[in-house]
């Protein structure tokens, strides 16, 4: 659940023509190619005028159900990324309005998922739709990453990563309500603005006051899982071939995660398994531009067994 996205993505001084994007889009087609029989479905805002447009054609071609897309008089969300040495730069050009709880059909709210992803990336999830959810799907498992609860959005459409209590305090809210169900994820730099800590540590045993899982992606580095009342896991990155496109990759290693913890016993042992998987996973994404870096399962195994960590 979150906006689909129009990318134009700038690296190296080249840029790119204007391609599909968004978190949405990254988490089902990475997982539509880990596994084929899984049935995926995207709860979003997009502009009518361009739904026949070839923009939408990677998810249509892939089976992803779009009966809970709303099609709305009004642009698409559109960003420009500018990527230098590893860094991003985000701006925001245009923005579809906020996600309802009353626009998502009743076919879809009766027939519950085995989890619930909410991957905005501009603020268009409140804590109220996230409630009503909530309160809808009482036996699912949720995820979430970070990015798109905490960003703050000048009128210029500039993004930056600063400090707004208004946002954290929601934020915090959503983590307490969802409780043990919730696997959230966050960068570096998000988990780091959230707890209000520098040290990797100090920051896993900030989201320990919480039930949930909290994963925090740290590149080259690898990640780290922490839970409450656990070992915090130290997960390895694999090395990629080559890189050519991060964008993405964050959004793989939670919807890979996501549905490897879903079909385990759930064990903190099994957790590890899941975070290598997705970390694996990743590795490919950032070895193609847009959405196109996603391997079947067989592949990311492979690489999770016989690949050269980092």
């Amino acid at each position: 659940m979150g906006h689909i996205a129009i990318d134009t993505v700038f690296k190296l001084g080249k840029k790119t023509n204007p391609s599909l994007g968004g978190s949405v889009s990254f988490c089902s087609l990475s997982l539509r190619e880990y596994n084929k029989d899984v049935e995926i479905g995207i709860v979003s805002n997009f502009s009518k005028l361009l739904y026949n447009n070839s923009i939408l054609q990677p998810l249509k071609n892939n089976n992803i159900n779009l009966d809970g897309l709303k099609l709305v008089e009004e642009d698409p969300t559109k960003f420009v990324l500018k990527y230098i040495n590893h860094s991003r730069k985000l701006k925001l050009k245009s923005r579809c309005s906020d996600l309802i709880f009353d626009d998502i059909p009743k076919s879809l709210l009766n027939n519950p998922p085995d989890a619930v992803c909410f991957v905005p990336i501009c603020n268009e999830i409140s804590y109220n739709f996230i409630f009503n959810m909530e309160n809808q799907f009482k036996d699912v498992y949720y995820g979430i990453d970070l990015q798109g609860f905490i960003r703050k959005i000048n009128s210029r459409g500039k993004i930056a990563l600063k400090r707004d209590d208004i946002l954290i305090d929601r934020l915090n809210k959503i983590i307490e309500l969802l409780g043990e169900r919730l696997i959230l994820k966050g960068s570096e730099e998000e988990m780091k603005l959230v707890s209000g800590q520098q040290d990797w540590n100090e920051i896993m045993n900030y989201f320990k006051q919480y039930d949930c899982i909290s994963i925090m992606t740290l590149g080259e580095s690898g990640s780290l899982v922490a839970k409450k009342d656990k070992d915090t896991i130290r997960i390895h990155a694999f090395q990629p071939e080559k890189v050519i496109d991060e964008t993405g990759a964050g959004d793989v290693y939670l919807a890979i995660f996501l549905y490897e913890f879903l079909n385990s016993e759930k064990s903190w042992k099994a957790v590890k398994n899941a975070a290598y998987l997705a970390s694996s996973a990743a590795s490919f994404e950032v070895e193609e531009k847009g959405v196109r870096g996603f391997k079947s399962k067989e592949k990311v195994y492979d690489r999770m067994h016989k690949g050269e960590i980092i």
